[in-house]
């Protein structure tokens, strides 16, 4: 790059040049005097009044210039152009003068050139300080112009007007002296500016790495091929509790790993394998890092690669944060939040990493523990008195923890324990009655007082022939038939636990193909109206005939549907085919079909019952739904919400199995019902006691009264069915009594059939009405 304008050059480097004018005033001073002192001499050989004139002036020009020169260079540097440029102007005009006063002789003494010694000195001044031009006032291009204009064009002027050849001659060839002069001084010039201009940028350059260096949340040092540090920032001080980077140069890696030795940081050997780790990698020349925990908590990091020209470099942070949040993230994917204890997962690990080794002849033992009717808590006292429950129920086992035990919350209010070694069967029942012993009795949670009632499910197994997962499966097997058995107790698993629950798993299986296969059986019990002894309607009830175990009774099976989440599909299956039946008996006999309460948490039941009747082509009034206590209880104002709308299709509500569980007569007023059904446990003792008797005709009044029709299930004998007739007068029967369930077929038969014992009925004396 070319500069030959001083406006072209940036502040930073023209005040810069501007400064250069003044740096050096002694040699200026030596030069005037020399020049001063040669032109006297002139003066004195010649006798020339001019030429002590000329001295004068000198004399006067210089000394300005010096103390102008030395004025300046005493102030502080210009902080502005203008400041700069009004300096260089005063330099211009006093260099001027200078230049002119030197001309001045030149020409007098080359023109009249009454002596070859003054002709002589004229030229030998004009080129000595010529020579200067550039190397003093290269910064400032307009002083460069001048001077030489102001000393050569004299010199030439006076050779010229000499008016011989030579002398012309002489005088033209001063012209490409002149230029080379301007050259040179712009030459030097350029170079002087291309040297500012690349110690900025390096400087630049510097200042920025110097900032990134010390502003690094790591520290780092670089290495020399000795092993000696070069570089080294700031925070590699702080780090090494030095006050300066600077202290860090020319230490070692041992020197410095010593310090933390010497300190009571780091131990001796601690210090030989970080040294010999991060050795490796320089000398290796990939990437190493080492974490060092020293014994006041703290954790640094070293990672040590070679860089280029031999150089090492080693960065180094302190990670006491990172290292805690990952130890405080493992524990959180190790140990359950509520209790401390370890979880599922870690807990799987840690037995598996037992049993894998130690003698693989011994026996193990392994138990689960379920807090008894822990739901009833979380639904009657809030969730966070139910984790009081479970952290209580963690401090007490974990008063049992040992070598060799393994306490860990599975999940939920299921605890599990695996005892390393365990003598035999009656050594495992000891442990079992000392945990159940101190895991039992009050505790006082958020105010509540609370009784932990808990059951296990226990297994003992040699070491070399189970695995932990099979373990976990027999011991929670053992747990169900604990839950079977009562509760509040323990069981050790047997093999037929095993088989029962290979059992249950196939019949899960045959079921569900059953009910993708709609192979399930639909029949249908007879409902008989009071006073006619005729069937007015049928409940439809589902049956299955198992290929290989045959009839399977519901009581079974329908558990078992609703525990596989299939009830609904059942319930449908059940309401097609009723409803496709229906429409084939007279029009006086209507159906009636149950919904379970997982049908009336789904909104698609009202879509179901529509389509039912739409593919039957069954008039809605023929249809009845039994709703069944359990659906109300779970959410009464979504079920509420369903039975309106399907009640709006003109079905009616039959509320099933009243008189048992939680009934209340709440139910009997505030759903939109059509019907109450009895329960057969109201009516089984009527014949024998009496207060049951008036119990079940106050239900029947109470419900009658309301507007709803009463059905009496489980009528099994004549003489229940005489009490009803005489005394309790319900609108409807069913049971035992009028047959068993009938096929689809048989109901249509047996549609205008009066069962034989209705004239005895009828001629029967009847309980007077109060």
């Amino acid at each position: 790059m070319t500069i030959t304008r001083t406006k072209e050059l940036p502040d930073d480097v023209y005040v810069p040049f501007v400064e250069t004018l003044f740096r050096d005033g002694f040699t200026l001073a030596i030069g005037i005097s020399a020049q001063s002192v040669l032109i006297s001499l002139v003066w004195a050989k010649t006798g020339n009044i001019a030429y002590f004139a000329v001295v004068l002036c000198l004399l006067a020009v210089g000394f300005v210039r010096v103390v102008n020169m030395r004025n300046y260079s005493a102030l502080p540097v210009a902080k502005t152009r203008e400041e700069a440029r009004q300096r260089e102007n005063r330099y211009i005009t006093y260099g001027a003068l200078h230049g002119a006063t030197l001309g001045l002789f030149s020409l007098v003494a080359i023109y009249t050139a009454e002596d070859s010694f003054s002709e002589t000195a004229a030229v030998c001044i004009s080129l000595a300080t010529a020579t200067g031009i550039a190397g003093r006032n290269y910064g400032s291009p307009r002083m460069v112009i001048i001077l030489i204009i102001t000393l050569t064009c004299p010199m030439s002027l006076g050779f010229l007007l000499r008016g011989d050849f030579y002398h012309i001659a002489l005088g033209l060839l001063s012209a490409p002296f002149l230029l080379a002069i301007h050259r040179y001084a712009d030459t030097v010039r350029d170079v002087l500016f291309t040297a500012i201009s690349a110690e900025k940028r390096a400087n630049r350059i510097a200042g920025r790495f110097n900032r990134a260096l010390n502003t690094m949340s790591h520290g780092l040092v670089m290495l020399d091929p000795d092993g000696k540090v070069i570089v080294a920032n700031a925070e590699a001080a702080h780090l090494m509790s030095l006050n300066s980077a600077d202290q860090l140069l020319g230490r070692s890696i041992h020197s410095l790993l010593m310090r933390g030795v010497a300190g009571g940081l780091l131990a001796a050997k601690d210090c030989r394998y970080v040294e010999a780790q991060l050795t490796r990698a320089l000398r290796e020349g990939r990437d190493r890092k080492v974490l060092v925990s020293l014994t006041n908590g703290q954790h640094y990091e070293f990672s040590a690669r070679e860089g280029s020209q031999e150089l090492g470099v080693i960065t180094f942070e302190d990670v006491t944060q990172r290292v805690s949040a990952e130890e405080r993230i493992r524990f959180m994917a190790r140990y359950d939040s509520l209790t401390g204890l370890m979880n599922r997962a870690y807990f799987h690990e840690l037995v598996s990493e037992a049993m894998s080794g130690g003698d693989r002849s011994r026996l193990c033992g392994l138990v689960v523990i379920d807090l008894d009717d822990f739901k009833s808590i979380n639904d009657t006292l809030g969730h966070p008195v139910g984790d009081g429950l479970i952290y209580a129920a963690a401090e007490r086992l974990s008063a049992f923890a040992a070598p060799g035990v393994t306490i860990s919350r599975f999940g939920g209010d299921e605890f599990m324990l695996f005892f390393d070694r365990v003598e035999d069967e009656s050594y495992l029942s000891g442990l079992m009655e000392h945990i159940f012993s101190g895991l039992q009795g009050e505790v006082d949670v958020a105010g509540h007082a609370l009784r932990i009632q808990a059951s296990a499910g226990a297994v003992l197994s040699r070491v070399d022939s189970t695995t932990v997962d099979e373990m976990i499966v027999k011991a929670d097997l053992a747990l169900y038939k604990a839950k079977e058995l009562g509760k509040n107790g323990w069981r050790l698993f047997e093999a037929s636990m095993d088989a029962a629950f290979r059992n249950r798993q196939l019949m899960k299986a045959d079921l569900r193909s059953a009910v993708e296969a709609s192979a399930l059986r639909i029949v249908y019990q007879p409902i008989v109206a009071m006073e006619t002894m005729r069937i007015v309607s049928c409940e439809a009830l589902c049956r299955w005939d198992h290929p290989d175990l045959g009839p399977i009774s519901p009581a079974i099976f329908i558990p078992l549907a609703e525990e596989m989440g299939i009830i609904s599909q059942i319930s449908e299956l059940v309401l097609k085919a009723a409803c496709a039946e229906c429409a084939k008996w007279p029009e006086q006999i209507s159906v009636s079909v149950n919904l379970s309460a997982k049908d009336f948490r789904d909104n698609d039941v009202l879509d179901k019952v529509r389509r039912a009747l739409a593919a039957a082509n069954l008039t809605s009034s023929r249809l009845e739904i039994e709703v069944t206590e359990t659906a109300l209880l779970d959410d009464k104002a979504q079920t509420r919400e369903l039975i309106e709308e399907i009640k709006k299709l003109g079905v009616r509500i039959a509320l099933d199995d009243f008189g048992t569980g939680y009934s209340s007569l709440s139910y009997l007023h505030k759903l939109p019902l059509d019907k109450v059904k009895i329960d057969r446990s109201c009516l089984m003792d009527v014949a024998q006691s009496p207060r049951s008797l008036e119990l079940l005709k106050g239900i029947v009044n109470v419900s009658r009264s309301l507007g709803l029709s009463v059905t009496i299930e489980g009528v099994e004998t004549f003489e229940q069915l005489k009490i009803l007739s005489q005394q309790v007068e319900p609108d409807l029967v069913q049971g035992f009594l009028f047959g068993s369930a009938l096929s689809a077929s048989g109901i249509e038969t047996m549609s205008s059939t009066i069962w034989p014992f209705v004239d005895e009925m009828q001629t029967a004396p009847r309980a007077v009405k109060r």
